[in-house]
């Protein structure tokens, strides 16, 4: 019989140990994040079975106001076996743990998908008018592991959440990835996923090679630049940036722990910045993180330039997938986020849904004011 994990704080090299073991996990379960999220308290725990670890976590505390208790959250995370029929033997003892910590809830994200559907799947979902939201469409795939693992947590007590919530971080439930590895898990070539393309990203991939654009690796020093193109796009599509020292730290964070681990990728036409973009990996998966494009010369097609630039690079750095981040779930076309899905859709991907971020309250009375406390502050 095999005998249930234990748990423990654990250090930094622990964690860093862990997940370099690993094919992959978040960037968020990285010990490195906890420097990038400093107005949060952090930990690393690690899960022990006959001495060996098996699981690690990063657990994110944000204090109340005005008392001592914690909303304890892991961001994509825990990393452990989410595979199994016993979740509460993994689960019980972080609760524990995170309860003798002052935690009056647990947060977590299971990083385990539920469905996916096809990029042809999505666009006609767009162009039907009486498909409203991604889960109207029939998926490509339902998940047993992911609906196992839903069905373990309503049973234990976790209570599923909206990814809205200005306290939380809020990760996005659904995802647009490029898979980079067929179904036999054999690397796909840079022509396969080109071919996988629509025909307007690979003309535009195409336009931006005939106008000169050059794409290319920049340094820390460039944050500067692609944080000026940043807030230039934030405000033309109306969202509020964040702070060129948030990506400053976020920089330095993660390439102390790794100098792959993150990079910036610069598309020039004629000097000109047209696009800018970070990118994260984590062993086999790589993330676009944030990106920035020019008003100006949006003819060149910077955009779809330097996103090929980071796929290729992910392609030769042996990724399996790459990850686009965030869509929402609508679907209707007059919708204003409808236009950045149809961008990640054209490169021929699969929209993917994850279980999304569960509460488990451990102080009732204090989780309900904590409710109420949201819901006047939104």
């Amino acid at each position: 019989m095999t005998t249930s994990p234990t748990l423990r704080p654990i250090s930094a090299q622990e964690h860093r140990d862990f997940i370099a073991g690993r094919s992959s996990a978040s960037f968020l379960q990285t010990p490195a994040w906890a420097a990038v999220k400093s107005e949060w308290r952090a930990e690393s725990i690690g899960w022990f079975r006959d001495g060996a670890q098996v699981g690690a976590g990063l657990v994110l505390y944000r204090q109340l106001p005005r008392v001592k208790r914690y909303l304890a959250y892991l961001p994509e995370g825990p990393v452990i076996d989410w595979s199994g029929d016993d979740l509460e033997a993994w689960l019980a003892p972080m609760v524990a743990h995170l309860r003798r910590q002052g935690a009056f809830a647990v947060r977590m994200g299971p990083p385990v998908v539920t469905r996916r559907w096809s990029a042809e799947q999505v666009k006609a979902g767009i162009a039907d008018d009486s498909v409203h939201r991604l889960g109207d469409v029939p998926p490509l795939e339902r998940s047993r592991e992911g609906a196992r693992v839903v069905a373990q947590l309503h049973e234990l007590g976790w209570q599923q959440q909206s990814a809205e919530g200005g306290f939380s971080a809020g990760q996005p439930q659904f995802n647009f990835q490029v898979p980079l590895v067929d179904a036999d898990g054999a690397p796909r070539s840079e022509d396969d996923v080109l071919k996988g393309m629509n025909q307007l990203w690979r003309r535009n991939i195409k336009k931006a090679d005939k106008a000169g654009v050059e794409v290319a690796l920049g340094e820390r020093a460039d944050l500067k630049a692609f944080h000026d193109l940043y807030v230039h796009t934030a405000e033309r599509d109306h969202f509020t940036p964040r702070p060129l020292s948030y990506f400053q730290t976020m920089h330095d964070a993660l390439a102390a722990e790794d100098p792959d681990r993150i990079q910036l990728w610069l598309a020039r036409h004629e000097g000109d910045l047209v696009a800018a973009t970070i990118a994260i990996r984590v062993g086999t998966h790589a993330w676009y993180s944030y990106g920035a494009s020019s008003t100006e010369k949006r003819d060149v097609r910077g955009s779809n330039a330097v996103q090929w630039a980071m796929i290729r690079h992910a392609i030769a750095a042996g990724a399996h997938v790459y990850d686009l981040r965030g869509i929402t779930e609508t679907l209707d076309a007059d919708d204003p986020h409808v236009g950045l899905i149809q961008f990640k859709v054209g490169t021929g991907g699969q929209a993917v849904e994850h279980a999304g971020e569960w509460d488990l309250p451990v102080n009732r009375a204090i989780y309900k004011a904590f409710q109420v406390y949201l819901s006047r502050r939104g």
